[in-house]
């Protein structure tokens, strides 16, 4: 049986875990099985097999020896893995829809964060984000409208303490952001665009 970073001393693998934090902030939960047995829920879309590969391989390396299995969905792909000692990695479960309870991150967890904010990045954005196309005109002194497309990214949730963590840990990494609606943080500007992609990758 694997032991516990928080329980046992054992080694926890930094960056993994970050990553990992972000997905389950984004689109995981846990639920209790038999015998007081936790599963790690991480649901992600189908029509990206590298990424859903690189989730099992974060499970097995935040809780070594651990064997994911997946089970799918309509467009979706759930990947889970069981053990006891889920509650003390996420602490920020708990009864309810996250947006519905406050998600504050204890003290070692922000200390990882900082040693790794793009991996959390990473994980927030690949699942609760999304890379796009945007485009705006502008009227130009001849009275013509010129259209200006350009990229961005996205990362859309309902809990204000979540996109508040994404927003520090942006700020780690200095990509320049803005809340460009009520769910919704934006990266917009091109050197922004630009960072974020070499830090975090694009989904595949």
């Amino acid at each position: 049986m694997a032991r516990c970073p928080r329980c046992d001393g054992a080694f926890l693998e930094l960056e993994a875990y970050g990553e990992l934090l972000g997905w389950y902030l984004g689109d995981g939960h846990l639920t209790t099985g038999r015998r007081g047995v936790h599963n790690l829920h991480i649901h992600n879309d189908l029509r990206y097999p590298a990424t859903n590969a690189r989730l099992a391989a974060l499970m097995g390396a935040v809780k070594p020896g651990g064997r994911p299995h997946t089970r799918r969905r309509p467009g979706m792909l759930i990947t889970t893995v069981s053990w006891r000692h889920w509650p003390c990695l996420f602490p920020q479960h708990g009864p309810g829809r996250k947006h519905e309870r406050p998600i504050v991150l204890e003290a070692w967890q922000r200390e990882a964060v900082e040693a790794h904010p793009a991996a959390f990045l990473r994980g927030l954005f690949h699942s609760d984000g999304s890379r796009s196309a945007n485009w705006t005109s502008r009227r130009l002194r001849d009275g013509t409208v010129r259209r200006y497309d350009y990229p961005r990214w996205q990362f859309v949730n309902a809990s204000a303490d979540i996109r508040g963590l994404c927003c520090w840990a942006l700020d780690l990494v200095e990509v320049p952001w803005r809340q460009s609606a009520h769910r919704t943080i934006s990266v917009s500007t091109r050197a922004g665009v630009a960072r974020l992609d070499a830090l975090i990758g694009l989904k595949s």
